[in-house]
C-alpha cells in the first residue's frame, strides 16, 4: 500500500510494440545469447528442489528455469 507512506512512484513509457518483436527474434536467429540468464535448468518434477535452491541460494543458484515435459 502506497497511501500515507511518503513514497514516490515514477513511471516511464516504453516502446514495446516497436522493439519486443525484434528482441524475441534475435535469440532464435542466434544473434543474441541468453544462456547467462539462467544458472540452473530443471525438469518439472524437480520444481520443489529448484524453488528451495533459489530460496537458499545454494549451488550458486541465481535463476532456475523449470522445463515442463522433460
Amino acid at each position: 500500500m502506497v497511501i500515507n507512506k511518503g513514497l514516490t512512484v515514477r513511471g516511464t513509457q516504453r516502446h514495446g510494440r516497436r522493439y519486443i518483436p525484434m528482441l524475441l527474434d534475435r535469440p532464435t536467429a542466434e544473434e543474441l545469447s541468453t544462456a547467462h540468464l539462467a544458472t540452473h535448468s530443471l525438469s518439472l518434477d524437480e520444481a520443489p528442489r529448484a524453488y528451495q535452491m533459489f530460496k537458499e541460494k545454494t549451488d550458486g543458484c541465481v535463476r532456475a528455469v523449470i522445463r515442463p515435459g522433460d
